[in-house]
């Protein structure tokens, strides 16, 4: 905690600094240097700008990790939208987009392989609670213009937690699948853009991602 606390001093005094040589205000909470790295910018601004955020859940008093506990909060409809883009060649597109990669259907399987991603997240992320999926919904766009495909996934429960980490889960390894049936014509593909779109349910309601650059593929 002592060393978080330093850490976070230095990063603020730094960019105080280097704002007044620039002869600007460089804000120093934590919701403005998000905006700044956008990082899960807010949507509306907090209802006190001098309350400090929110202890991080996945730790107990000690700093020691654990899984949240649940128990208490009520069962309800809980969805989640997230997307993702993974570009490559224009010679790899064109494989993708005439079904004739050497591994077989690109889009078919990725889809399969993003369903299973979100029924096995809490496998693969340590302190996710296991969860009764109700329903997975996967989308693949193809984009000739930018040589990209990309996916958006939408992930529904009736639980007491979120399904965010389903669906970017689902999203992840959809992509991944992509990545792995390409690789032998294009190992450069990229992916990129993996984010939480929206998320609906539970005690803190609906939530959408604000998008500075306007709409934009699987949004």
């Amino acid at each position: 905690m002592g060393r978080q606390s330093a850490v976070n001093g230095a990063f603020r005094q730094a960019s105080k600094q280097d704002g007044a040589r620039r002869g600007q205000s460089v804000p120093c909470g934590y919701d403005d240097i998000a905006v700044l790295l956008n990082v899960n910018p807010p949507m509306t601004p907090p209802a006190d700008p001098t309350e400090p955020p929110g202890a991080l859940s996945h730790f107990d008093a000690q700093g020691q990790a654990h899984m949240v506990d649940v128990g208490a909060k009520a069962v309800t409809h809980r969805v989640a939208r997230a997307a993702g883009t993974i570009t490559m060649l224009p010679a790899t597109f064109a494989l993708v987009a005439g079904g004739r990669a050497a591994k077989g259907d690109v889009i078919g399987i990725a889809r399969v392989a993003a369903i299973q991603g979100a029924k096995r997240t809490s496998d693969l992320v340590p302190l996710c609670h296991p969860l009764p999926i109700t329903r997975v919904a996967v989308e693949f766009e193809l984009d000739a213009t930018r040589h990209a495909v990309h996916c958006t996934a939408q992930v529904e429960t009736l639980g007491r937690t979120g399904v965010e980490m389903e669906a970017l889960t689902a999203v992840q390894v959809g992509l991944l699948t992509v990545y792995d049936m390409c690789k032998a014509v294009d190992r450069g593909m990229v992916m990129t853009d993996i984010r939480v779109l929206e998320k609906r349910g539970g005690k803190s309601g609906e939530w959408h991602a604000v998008l500075a650059a306007g709409p934009v593929k699987g949004g």
